[in-house]
């Protein structure tokens, strides 16, 4: 229920909110982006500032220490927050799937920083994950500024994220989408136009203020032969196979750390000084790996054997920082990942086709999208920013017939996306549609009303009767002397039992009641009613107690149920 201080908002307003949503996420997504290249550069991150020192006797030191201190410094942050780890994209998700919205703004600031950290440091990280976060964040809180309904705070957390994309990778209709198929998980033509008014205000502050190359460049993009495109399509259901093990490995690696002995404090120190001693062979871990994503379009530059090394070095660099503590997000090494991948099948191919240098990019962007489609659980997004990234109406059909499997795949083996297996490990599944989130969420405390007939099992059955019958009641509920829940006992079978010749209540009670424990769920609730054969749930208390705390109606919690999914219906279909 909405609270007496929040209002609904006109869609003017609400395209207004979104608009200025979107210029505030662009300025502050460009500038964290501009600010971890900086941090990069003056930290020896970057392969340029590494080439301008590589026969200084100090850089194996600093390449050690950056990342290591960098952890330390991490891992302190995260103690500002409550539940000592950094949010990210999985709790924009949840905010906005339960209808809870208010994403604090302590936490996303918090996360922010900590994840500038890690990737200024040189984590084996990424960047769009938290800028996903800040987005939503700031989102929110513009709406609670206004007071907003919690269905027009969803949408403001969905015009933050799509500001976020659309500023990183110059691609507002991708943004727009993103927010769509990833947040929202509905079209709503309410929430449309704001989403849309955000996009487009982040990518003009992107494109009018920053103006940043983009993130690879296409000189030409050629497919020789048409049957290349059922290599595309073996591509994404191979790719979607290294998605799942770059998942697989990161929830590996978080479950490694939760059993190791290294103190939660120095987990994100451990990582580095593990990541940085690899990059003392293996530089290319190091950060984002933009400078290694634009070669692997280009062919010959990066050879067979160390387009597996990298890719192996990547996957397994990235599950170790964000396993054990790093703030970070799961998109740039998922695109990094699928480069390596797409360039190695290039090479490939290369061997069947002759290679020409123009289709190398091709396969790499389509092994791009075949590893990074199943990571986010949004094909069509991905598909969207090869489009937009590139204006290459050849490189989009390739990026779509790699996707046509990737998601059809990855879903069959582990699931919509690596966020919706995250929450799920938290508790909350949403993988049965929203309406069962909702009720999941949403505990039957202010559904409970006090039992009307209580009885001791002991009562005679004919004051039994008398009193249910005075009032007018078709059930009682038997409580001993302890106030434990002893059975529930029905008008019928109390007349039944007392023409058979039974002397107490206790004699007619209902076997197989089913009952529900006080804080429960609504839909906890609703699969325990499914055999209730009377007018209301028994509630006992939690704890092993069995006290009865009250009944559950069941016409109040048919109208619970009612009421959750008549709001699903008014914010998805725009009408309220």
């Amino acid at each position: 229920m909405a609270r007496s201080s929040e209002r609904p908002l006109n869609l003017g307003l609400l395209v207004l909110l979104g608009g200025v949503v979107g210029l505030l996420v662009g300025l502050l997504s460009a500038s964290f982006v501009l600010a971890v290249f900086q941090l990069n550069d003056w930290l020896l991150i970057s392969p340029r500032s590494r080439m301008m020192f590589e026969h200084q006797g100090w850089l194996v030191a600093a390449t050690i220490a950056v990342p290591t201190l960098g952890g330390l410094v991490v891992a302190l942050l995260h103690r500002l927050i409550l539940e000592r780890r950094p949010h990210g994209p999985p709790d924009v998700i949840a905010a906005v799937q339960t209808r809870r919205g208010r994403l604090p703004v302590r936490p996303g600031l918090i996360s922010a920083l900590s994840s500038l950290v890690a990737l200024g440091s040189g984590a084996s990280v990424g960047q769009y994950g938290p800028l996903v976060h800040l987005g939503g964040t700031l989102g929110s809180l513009s709406a609670r500024l206004l007071r907003a309904s919690r269905s027009e705070d969803n949408i403001a957390i969905a015009c933050g994220v799509a500001a976020a994309i659309a500023t990183a990778f110059k691609a507002p209709l991708a943004g727009i989408l993103f927010a769509h198929e990833v947040v929202l998980r509905h079209f709503a033509l309410r929430a449309f136009a704001p989403v849309a008014a955000a996009a487009l205000g982040g990518y003009l502050v992107e494109s009018l203020i920053f103006d940043r190359p983009p993130l690879f460049y296409v000189a030409s993009a050629e497919i020789q032969f048409r049957w290349e495109y059922l290599l595309f399509l073996v591509m994404g259901a191979v790719g979607a196979l290294v998605a799942v093990t770059y998942m697989q490995a990161l929830l590996a690696a978080a479950r490694l750390a939760q059993r190791s002995r290294i103190p939660a404090l120095l987990q994100p120190a451990a990582a580095g000084a593990l990541l940085g001693t690899a990059a003392l062979w293996v530089p290319d871990i190091l950060g984002i790996g933009a400078e290694t994503l634009r070669f692997t379009t280009i062919a010959d530059a990066i050879g067979s054997a160390e387009l597996v090394l990298l890719l192996v070095a990547k996957l397994l660099a990235t599950a170790l920082c964000l396993g054990f503590g790093f703030s970070g997000g799961v998109f740039s090494p998922a695109l990094l990942i699928g480069a390596l991948f797409g360039a190695l099948c290039g090479n490939l191919a290369a061997l069947v086709t002759g290679g020409p240098e123009a289709s190398m990019v091709v396969y790499a962007v389509a092994g791009m999208v075949a590893v990074t489609a199943p990571v986010i659980g949004a094909p069509l997004a991905t598909v969207l920013i090869v489009f937009e990234l590139t204006s290459s109406y050849t490189l989009t059909t390739a990026a779509l017939a790699s996707v046509a499997l990737a998601n059809l795949v990855g879903f069959r083996l582990f699931g919509r996306s690596l966020f919706d297996r995250q929450l799920a490990n938290r508790g909350l599944d949403l993988s049965a549609g929203r309406s069962r989130t909702l009720l999941q969420g949403q505990p039957i405390d202010a559904y409970v009303r006090p039992a009307a007939v209580i009885l001791s099992p002991e009562t005679p059955l004919r004051q039994a009767i008398l009193r249910l019958g005075a009032g007018g009641h078709g059930e009682g509920y038997l409580v001993d002397d302890d106030g434990r829940y002893q059975g529930t006992v029905t008008l019928a079978a109390l007349e039944a039992r007392h023409r058979a010749g039974a002397e107490t209540a206790a004699e007619a009670r209902e076997p197989g009641r089913p009952v529900v424990a006080a804080g429960s769920s609504l839909w906890v609730a609703l699969e325990q009613a499914r055999s209730l054969e009377g007018a209301a749930l028994p509630v006992i208390e939690r704890g092993g107690k069995g006290r009865l705390v009250g009944v559950l109606p069941e016409v109040a919690l048919s109208g619970a149920h009612v009421e959750t999914l008549d709001a699903v219906r008014r914010e998805e279909h725009g009408v309220g």
